[in-house]
This record gives C-alpha cells, structure tokens and sequence, in this order.
C-alpha cells in the first residue's frame, strides 16, 4: 500500500537538490491539438437555467439547456452513448453558476472530443499513441543519486510495477538510463491487444488519464480499480513531491496544481468506466 510521502520527510534530510531531466512527454493528442480545439471560451455568462437529458435516435441521450439541445464545439449534436454518462454530464452543466467555467467541465470536453474526433483519429491510431507512453512510462525512468530517493522509488514504484506485470502477464523493468528500460515487443503486443478491447470513447478516456499521470502503468492500475485516484496521482508526483518536501513549494499553487491533476485523472477514470459498461450496469452501479 502506498505510503504518505510526508511520513517519508525524515530520510529526506540531507538530500541533494535533484539533476535536472530531460522531458519525458511524447507529443500526444491532448497537448498537441488543446489550443486549436479550445477556441470556445473559457468561461461564459451562463444563458439556461434548466438542464434535462432526453433519448435520441438510436439510444443516445441527449443534453437539453432549457429547450435548447446542447451541441459540440464543432456544431454537432451533443450526445451521449448511454443514460449514466448522460447524467453526469448533465450534472456538469447544472452545477455551473452565474458563468460557465468550461475548464471545469472535463466529462463534457471528453465527449466533445470522442464526437468531433477533430484530428479525424480510428481506434489504431489512438492504441499506437497511447503505448508511447509505455517507452516513457514515469514509474519506470529511475535516478541513481540521491539515496534517498532511489528507495523511495523503489518503494513506491516497484510494486505497482510488480502488479502490472503479474497483471498482464508481461516484462516492463525499469532503468535509470536516460534512454530507459527496452520493452520488449511481447509487452506492447499485449497491451495492443488489451487496448483493443475498448471502444473508441473508452480510448478517449483512458489517454486522456495517461497524458494527466504520463504513465500507462498508474493509468491501467487506476482504471482496474488496483488504485485510487489519490494513490496514482501521488505515485505520479513523486519526484515532485520529495523536492517539496524537502526544498518546501510555493505557497498555494502546489494545492492547487495537485487538486487540479486529481480532478482531471478522476473524471478521466470515470469517463472509462461509464463509456465501457452497459446502460444496465450503470444504472445499478449509480442506484447503489
């Protein structure tokens, strides 16, 4: 289980101020495209006051402002594979006050997104970036100095590493090599594979977690229920976290970048979950 990394402060001491790296996000989908598709504002007087859902053509559900049907940033209409997701985007928009704060709304962009499909993306091509991730992976890019960090990795990293493995029947390893660990090909077969079982907007959701936690390992762990939001978060942090707490943060914007991190990868995980199961399972997963 997970240890708090401030009960961690006490093998911090001593500790030498940490080499700087060299970045470890491969171009993706979400960082690539964020400001061309985010010309609609980021916040905006808020013009409805009643939010219903209705069923559309197909099964779909609908998202009703007021008698306004709701529609993406690309003028499609607004819908919703199944009720629950349905619901929790409704949820989104009735909670918004006097203005709209739209960077709020994280289910709703992601069904923005899985509908517009701006960069005109199918299922192989969203597999293929989300495994780039893998050659990259957080939890397995180790340092060597200081001490004290290299057994809070190992500590820390290594059973959700264990865990993977053990999961999926694979070899990853870690490496402190700046070039990081060879995967083996049997490994990102596997995962191909894996991934593949998803539909499109269940893909939408879990790239979207692996571009918040920058890491394919924490992702799949969250969204198998082996962690929680705050674990992977923290676990995705840590480098981060033990500088803080060592050299302290600057006031109030540590807090709000880590609540940040952990609003995005929990909508994100909770878009997975409900764009995967029936509307059946939904239902009685909300009712209970």
């Amino acid at each position: 289980m997970l240890r708090s990394v401030v009960r961690l402060q006490s093998v911090l001491d001593g500790a030498r101020p940490l080499r700087k790296y060299f970045t470890r996000d491969p171009t993706s989908y979400f960082s690539l495209h964020r400001k061309s598709y985010s010309s609609v504002l980021t916040e905006r007087r808020k013009f409805y006051d009643d939010v219903s859902i209705s069923q559309g053509d197909g099964g779909v559900y609908e998202i009703n402002l007021d008698r306004r049907k709701l529609k993406t940033p690309g003028g499609k209409l607004f819908t919703a594979p199944n009720e629950a997701l349905a619901i929790a985007v409704a949820t989104e928009w009735d909670a918004q006050k006097d203005t709209l704060k739209f960077y709020t709304m994280h289910l709703t962009t992601l069904c923005n997104t899985a509908i517009d499909n701006p960069t005109h993306r199918d299922k192989k091509q969203m597999i293929t970036a989300a495994l780039k991730f893998l050659e990259t992976d957080t939890v397995c890019y180790r340092v060597d100095d200081p001490p004290p960090l290299v057994e809070l990795q190992r500590n820390e990293w290594d059973p959700a590493l264990r865990w993977i493995e053990n999961r999926y029947n694979v070899v990853i390893g870690s490496s402190s090599n700046i070039l990081g660990p060879e995967i083996p090909k049997a490994t990102i077969d596997s995962f191909r594979q894996h991934l593949n079982s998803y539909n499109f907007w269940s893909l939408t959701g879990l790239e979207y977690v692996i571009t918040q936690l920058k890491s394919v390992v924490l992702s799949l762990g969250l969204i198998d229920r082996h962690l929680t939001v705050e674990e992977a978060v923290l676990l995705s942090r840590l480098e981060e976290e033990y500088q803080i707490q060592h050299w302290g943060s600057v006031e109030w914007a540590h807090d709000y970048d880590l609540y940040e991190l952990r609003a995005r990868t929990a909508a994100g995980a909770l878009f997975v979950q409900l764009s995967s199961e029936s509307s059946t399972a939904q239902r009685k997963l909300m009712q209970d």
